[in-house]
């Protein structure tokens, strides 16, 4: 399919960069009105996730999936559950393992490639009520899972998952993690670095011997942090085995459902890499939407109380490629 055109008409004046865009909304944005009814799911390793619902019957529903050390009370969520729930759809805004506010059980944590957990979510959904369509939507790297889940499931996806939409994604994680050693991105490095290690000490203090957390000291890159400690409480070999295998791009080409990516070009967290034209142009179900600005899961419009990127979820969701 050819690049779509975007309609996005860009950042208010006063949020003249990405950074802006990107921090700015996450600071100061609050959505109310929200109401989730929470679940807790036992998945099949003995571990569990907490899920957070939106229910009032509807027979099409939407799984939201955070990005990095978020959660489903991240405003990027809750703007998309309401604006979903108030539009015909039933809403399941999932936490990834260690994201709901309790540690989980096992040694290993969520990751960008982890994508066994999306899965069951999914057929925890089928199995407990009953959707004629599923929608999936992404944030950041809660949209590379989504890109490498129906990437990976291809044509044995589930029937009802019908449209598939990635925001801000990292689709190849090598080009992004140098990225992130950029001097200008020192403060989200530092922040998703902070919290991570916050929970890499509990996991080295509850599994004795299976980290070594002195490497702490030799961390230059955030490549060396995949290295020591990304890769193997995620049972990856090292950075690059990671990378390989948790890019959603090296799974894209399968994807046989209507999926769109929506990636701003002045993101400050993603590579060029991370908006793969090449594939978009020739592939009949990817369309990739590329506006110049956004910033990095902001997409903020002024004087509307919804961003962008939930707007434009909604109607592709709705059947509508182009707004």
């Amino acid at each position: 399919m050819p690049l779509l055109n975007s309609s996005y008409s860009g950042a208010p004046a006063y949020l003249y960069n990405g950074h802006l865009q990107t921090i700015v909304p996450s600071l100061t944005r609050r959505v109310t009105g929200v109401t989730y009814e929470r679940e807790r799911l036992t998945l099949s390793d003995g571990d569990f996730l907490d899920l957070d619902w939106i229910v009032t019957g509807k027979k099409r529903l939407v799984i939201l999936t955070h990005g990095l050390e978020g959660d489903s009370q991240r405003q990027y969520i809750l703007g998309a559950a309401r604006l979903f729930s108030t539009n015909g759809f039933d809403v399941l805004a999932w936490n990834c393992r260690s994201c709901s506010g309790e540690m989980n059980r096992a040694f290993r944590l969520y990751n960008h490639g982890e994508i066994g957990d999306i899965a069951e979510v999914v057929e925890h959904a089928l199995q407990t009520k009953s959707y004629e369509e599923i929608v999936l939507v992404g944030y950041s790297m809660g949209g590379n899972i989504t890109l490498k889940y129906l990437g990976v499931h291809g044509k044995k996806l589930p029937p009802v998952v019908k449209r598939g939409i990635a925001i801000s994604s990292p689709t190849d994680l090598g080009a992004s993690a140098l990225l992130l050693d950029r001097p200008s991105n020192r403060f989200y490095r530092n922040r998703f670095m902070k919290k991570l290690i916050t929970k890499l000490n509990q996991k080295a203090d509850r599994f004795p011997g299976r980290l070594d957390m002195a490497k702490l000291h030799q961390v230059k890159r955030w490549r060396d942090f995949d290295d020591f400690f990304s890769a193997p409480v995620n049972g990856y070999q090292d950075a690059s085995d990671f990378y390989n295998q948790a890019s959603a791009v090296n799974f894209m080409p399968d994807i046989v459902v209507p999926t769109l990516v929506l990636n701003a070009q002045n993101d400050p967290l993603l590579s060029p890499e991370c908006s793969p034209g090449w594939l978009a142009e020739k592939h009949p179900f990817v369309f990739l939407e590329t506006p110049k600005t956004g910033g990095h899961v902001g997409f903020l419009v002024l004087r509307d109380p919804y961003t962008y990127a939930e707007r434009r979820a909604l109607a592709f969701a709705q059947g509508f490629i182009s707004r």
